[in-house]
C-alpha cells in the first residue's frame, strides 16, 4: 500500500497557455518559476518594479519578456494566465488591472493571502466572476507531499472517523518588509496554511477558538507573533494549531528544537507526519507514517523525493490550467478560498473579543451567506 502515495500531481495536457509572473521576489523565482520550468510550463513575461532584479529573474529562467510596469505585462497578447505574487495589499490594485484585459487573459493564480481580509477576498472574487476570468488562490500546502497522502487516508477511510487533529509547528520565518505596515503578522501569513490544510482535510469547522501573543523575536509592532487556535466540528472532531515563530532563543546561543509535526487520529487509525520546510534551502521531504487497527501494531511508512519548496508550487497553476483546460472551477477557486478567508478573520476576532467565533457571524458580517462562499 505504502506505493501507493503519494499519487503524482495532475498536469494540463496543454503546457502551451502563456503566464505573465507579476513579482520577482523569493516566492516567485525560487518556487513558482522553478516548478514551472521543472515541468514544461510556459512563463512568456515577468514584471517587478526593480529593473536588476526582473530582468535577472527573466534571464535566468528564459522568460522572453520583463518589464518594470505590471500593466505593460498585462497588455502583451501572449499572456493569457497571470500569476500574481505581490503583498496582499497590493493585490486588489493588480486584480481591478487584470480585468480590464479579459479579452486575452483568462486565467489568475493568486498569492495567498487573497487580499487583507475577507471583504477584500470577496470583492476580488466577485470582479473576476464578472469578467470571466478564473481565479485560483496560491495555497501551495495541500501539495505537499505529506499532506496529500494524509487526505488520501481519510478520502479512502482507512483512518475511520476524524477524532483528533493536529499541527505543531516551531519555526523561525524570514518576515518580508512589506509586512511591518500591516499590523499581523502569523496568524494571516503562517497560520493561514495550517487552516487552509484542515479545510482540505475536514472541511470547514463550525466555529474556532484563538489565542496569540507577541513573538519576543520581531521588533516591528504587532500582535499575533505566537498563535494557537482550536477549530470545533459539528460530528464531535477537534483539530488544533500551535504556530510557534519563536520557539525559545534559538538565534540568541541556546540549542534549537525546529519542526512541523502533524497528526490525525480517528477511530480506526492515526496518521503522523512532518514537513520539511523549516530545513529549506535544504532539500528535506515531509514524511508520514500510518497504522491501523488491522496493521496491528505496525506502521506504514511510504516515503518520495518530492519536498514542499519549491516542488508542490506546481501544483496550483496545474490545478489552474486544468480547470481552464476542462472548462470548470479549480479545487484552489478564489470562492473556495474566501472559507479559509473567513476562517483566518474569525482567528482575529476571536482573539480580540476573546470568545469563540462561529463562522457564520463571519460571513454575516461581510453580508455573503456562508453557503454561498
Amino acid at each position: 500500500m505504502s506505493d501507493e502515495f503519494p499519487t503524482p500531481i495532475p498536469l494540463p495536457r496543454d503546457k502551451s497557455p502563456g503566464i505573465g509572473c507579476i513579482g520577482a521576489g523569493f516566492i516567485m523565482a525560487d518556487c513558482h518559476l522553478v516548478a514551472y520550468r521543472q515541468h514544461g510550463l510556459n512563463p512568456v513575461a515577468i514584471a517587478a518594479r526593480d529593473r536588476t532584479r526582473v530582468e535577472a529573474v527573466a534571464a535566468r529562467h528564459a522568460i522572453p519578456h520583463s518589464y518594470t510596469d505590471y500593466r505593460e505585462l498585462l497588455q502583451n497578447p501572449d499572456v493569457q494566465v497571470i500569476d500574481i505574487a505581490v503583498p496582499p495589499d497590493v493585490q486588489l490594485e493588480v486584480i481591478e488591472e487584470v480585468v480590464q484585459h479579459a479579452g486575452h487573459i483568462r486565467g489568475v493564480l493568486a498569492q495567498k493571502p487573497l487580499g487583507i481580509d475577507l471583504e477584500q477576498a470577496r470583492h476580488m472574487v466577485e470582479l473576476c466572476e464578472r469578467a470571466g476570468i478564473t481565479l485560483a488562490v496560491n495555497q501551495n500546502m495541500r501539495f505537499d507531499p505529506s499532506i496529500r497522502t494524509a487526505k488520501s487516508l481519510l478520502a479512502g477511510g482507512v483512518l475511520g472517523e476524524p477524532v483528533l487533529a493536529t499541527i505543531d509547528m516551531r519555526a523561525i520565518p524570514h518576515w518580508m518588509p512589506w509586512q511591518q505596515h500591516q499590523g499581523w503578522v502569523t496568524l494571516r501569513i503562517m497560520s493561514i496554511h495550517h487552516l487552509d490544510t484542515f479545510r482540505y482535510w475536514f472541511g470547514s469547522p463550525e466555529r474556532v477558538f484563538a489565542s496569540v501573543r507577541t513573538d519576543p523575536r520581531t521588533t516591528f509592532p504587532h500582535d499575533d507573533g505566537i498563535a494557537l487556535y482550536i477549530l470545533e466540528y459539528a460530528h464531535g472532531l477537534r483539530a488544533s494549531g500551535c504556530d510557534d515563530v519563536w520557539t525559545g532563543p534559538a538565534k540568541e546561543g541556546s540549542a534549537s528544537d525546529i519542526g512541523i509535526h502533524w497528526r490525525i487520529e480517528g477511530t480506526r487509525g492515526i496518521a503522523r507526519g512532518t514537513i520539511g520546510w523549516p530545513d529549506y534551502p535544504a532539500r528535506s521531504p515531509s514524511t508520514l507514517d500510518y497504522t491501523t487497527i488491522d496493521l496491528g501494531d505496525q506502521w506504514q511508512s511510504p516515503r518520495w523525493e518530492d519536498v514542499w519548496f519549491p516542488d508542490a508550487f506546481i501544483g496550483p497553476m496545474a490545478d489552474l490550467l486544468i480547470a481552464l483546460e476542462e472548462r470548470h472551477q479549480p479545487r484552489l477557486s478564489g470562492r473556495d478560498n474566501l472559507h479559509t478567508m473567513a476562517l483566518v478573520d474569525a482567528c482575529y476576532q476571536s482573539v480580540e473579543e476573546h470568545r469563540a467565533i462561529k463562522l457564520e457571524e463571519i460571513f454575516q458580517h461581510s453580508h455573503q451567506p456562508a453557503d454561498e462562499a
